[in-house]
């Protein structure tokens, strides 16, 4: 597609409250389809947050979600792009359901834990990455502390990426890592990053919204602040052709050497 419309719906996910965090998202869906988007990215184990205590339980309720959504996204012509907690024996994922116009496009595992808030005690990590073709074009997911990691980012840009989604649940004080390190992965690969956080309080964590969607020369089009909300973005594809182009950083790659 020539041109895709996304959208990034911030929020503040409550922990533990599937149904008031369902209720939020079901509504913001239909909002951003009636002002003509067809991306959607939700903020990182956006169903749940992360309640460690009842993780497992809360787990339970994803299936019947992931079901729920495909339905909204076939009635709604949206891709979706969120994580939520995936049973997994005693642990769980962090994981994406990659959501198409009612089919599952694909499933990404969260690669890398964040150790110093405990992730790696309650999740297991996934074992590989995730480019899905899709309706709009070659989609690849990240999820927040990926995001350090440019590694994956350029994985999935050699692979044909034309746009990373980046669901996160990223808290303060650390808001200029987020900004700077998103669009570095933007003007690295040369493509389209689309990132969703949430914002609010979740005990002493604060986090603090900004999601962003930022095109491959790394310029930003569109910004959230702080509070809940949506933002959109027209993304046009022949923009990143062209300036991929301008300056052929792929053509020039010398990976045999690194």
């Amino acid at each position: 597609m020539s041109t895709i419309n996304a959208a990034a719906i911030q929020f503040n996910v409550k922990q533990g409250d599937v149904d008031a965090n369902l209720t939020y998202v079901r509504q913001a869906l239909r909002r951003v389809a009636d002002n003509g988007a067809n991306l959607a990215v939700l903020p990182e184990m956006w169903s749940s947050g992360f309640a460690y205590r009842n993780l497992n339980e809360l787990a339970q309720r994803t299936a019947g979600i992931v079901e729920e959504l495909l339905e909204l996204s076939r009635e709604l012509k949206l891709v979706i792009v969120g994580s939520m907690p995936e049973p997994h024996g005693e642990k769980v994922f962090n994981t994406v359901h990659l959501i198409d116009n009612g089919h599952l496009a694909g499933i990404y595992r969260k690669l890398h834990l964040f150790s110093l808030l405990g992730e790696d005690k309650a999740f297991d990590g996934g074992d590989s990455w995730l480019l899905a073709e899709t309706s709009l074009g070659k989609i690849g997911v990240i999820i927040c502390y990926d995001l350090r990691f440019p590694e994956l980012s350029r994985r999935l840009a050699v692979e044909g990426a034309q746009i990373i989604c980046v669901p996160a649940q990223w808290p303060k004080p650390r808001q200029e890592h987020w900004r700077t390190l998103l669009r570095a992965r933007a003007i690295e690969n040369q493509l389209f990053v689309v990132s969703c956080n949430a914002c609010g309080l979740v005990g002493k964590l604060d986090f603090f919204g900004m999601s962003m969607i930022i095109d491959p020369k790394g310029e930003l089009l569109a910004e959230s602040g702080e509070e809940e909300g949506e933002i959109t973005a027209r993304l046009d594809m022949q923009t990143m052709t062209d300036w991929r182009a301008q300056i052929p950083c792929f053509n020039d790659r010398r990976p045999e050497l690194y």
